[in-house]
């Protein structure tokens, strides 16, 4: 068995099922660069209010919390993350390869520095080139970008988007490996058609209405507001809009709703934890991320509305389109910050609730391959030919 040593900066609920999966077939060792303080400070800045998330994420593979100086430790910045012990730590493991999830932290950089030519390294990251940024910028990055990855040996990409940033600065074919994004499909699509006509009856909707939900933080870079914006302007009658969330846009979002004229047809729901998140999917027709970014990266909730086997509208700016949603077959893209766009796609989308079924099966179709065993598999897999 190769030893593999994984850095991260906390435990997160899409990852820890992989690390589960990938310590059955390799002796693996999760180093959680936030130190122990991550398990204590629960507040999330995103949702403005303490997230603690009902899954388990510490259980099935070997893990250690690697002790953080930093004096304001967190994920949200470069000195958020500074472990004075884990060079030894990961010398002590013995490890014969790294993987390495992100780059953009004091101690995750200086890890990628030390190790490199004296055992593999693999990484993973999820940026894209979707954003726009200034002509300085983009040269100033290009040049610091392709310094940090000649530090990699190989990139497990997550999807076509990310595979085109990794390659933009300086990661050819041959160290490319695809190991999709992924979710738990079979959580998402496991029935819960009780709770989810309990969510609808408890809005007063039938059975012909159509339900559009947006699930997320309530902030700037997801633009909930372009939805709300959009679903206002509906004419159709049979039509709801629920939005699940909490953020710093919050209230601005609901004092906008109050001034529509299909006001009476707006829900807010605070957030929905994992157990709570399927049922909420079911109960939808549509699902919608209309994010405008900048740093909006793949999306999962995508994912996990596909597995509940639903359609999907999203924004040119969300990282998953390009594998994920097909024009009329399972969804629409609209133009990123383009009210008439988002307008004409959902006023397209909710005419006939048909074709959103139709549409929702094609989607639980496409997401069959994009699982946590696929994404672990590769891993493994790559990890063992070396």
């Amino acid at each position: 068995m190769k030893k593999l040593a994984i850095i991260t900066t906390h435990p997160i609920q899409y990852y820890a099922p992989v690390f589960k999966l990938l310590a059955k077939q390799l002796d693996i060792k999760v180093f959680y660069t936030w130190g122990k303080q991550v398990l204590e400070n629960k507040y999330d800045p995103g949702f403005k209010r303490d997230i603690t998330w009902d899954i388990p994420l510490l259980e099935g593979y070997n893990y250690h919390f690697s002790r953080n100086i930093s004096k304001s430790p967190g994920s949200h910045h470069k000195n958020g993350i500074i472990n004075p012990d884990l060079i030894a730590e990961i010398n002590d493991f013995n490890a014969d390869v790294l993987l390495v999830y992100g780059y953009a932290y004091h101690s995750h950089l200086k890890i990628l520095r030390y190790f490199k030519g004296k055992i593999p390294i693999y990484f993973r990251g999820d940026s894209t080139l979707l954003d726009k940024q200034n002509i300085f910028k983009k040269l100033v990055k290009n040049i610091y970008l392709k310094w940090v990855y000649k530090h990699i040996d190989y990139v497990f990409f997550v999807g076509l988007a990310n595979r085109a940033y990794f390659k933009k600065y300086g990661i050819t074919d041959a160290n490319l490996i695809n190991a999709p994004h992924a979710i738990d499909n079979d959580y998402f699509s496991a029935d819960r058609l009780t709770e989810a006509n309990h969510i609808r009856n408890k809005m007063g909707l039938q059975e012909k209405d159509v339900l559009v939900l947006y699930a997320g933080k309530f902030e700037t870079k997801k633009n909930p507001e372009i939805l709300l914006h959009a679903f206002g302007k509906l004419r159709k009658d049979n039509v709801a809009l629920l939005l699940i969330g909490n953020g710093k846009t919050e209230q601005s979002l609901k004092e906008k709703a109050k001034t529509l004229k299909k006001k009476k047809s707006i829900f807010f729901e605070d957030f929905k934890n994992q157990s709570q998140m399927p049922a909420y999917y079911q109960a939808c027709d549509l699902f919608c991320l209309p994010s405008k970014g900048p740093g909006e990266t793949w999306g999962l909730a995508v994912n996990e509305a596909m597995a509940a086997g639903k359609p999907i509208l999203i924004s040119d700016k969300v990282g998953c389109q390009p594998n994920l949603v097909f024009e009329s077959a399972n969804g629409l893209i609209f133009k990123s910050e383009n009210a008439k766009d988002i307008y004409r796609s959902l006023k397209t989308l909710v005419f006939d609730k048909q074709k959103l079924v139709n549409m929702g099966e094609a989607s639980k179709k496409i997401i069959e391959k994009y699982t946590f065993e696929i994404q672990a598999n590769k891993i493994i897999e790559t990890i063992n030919e070396q």
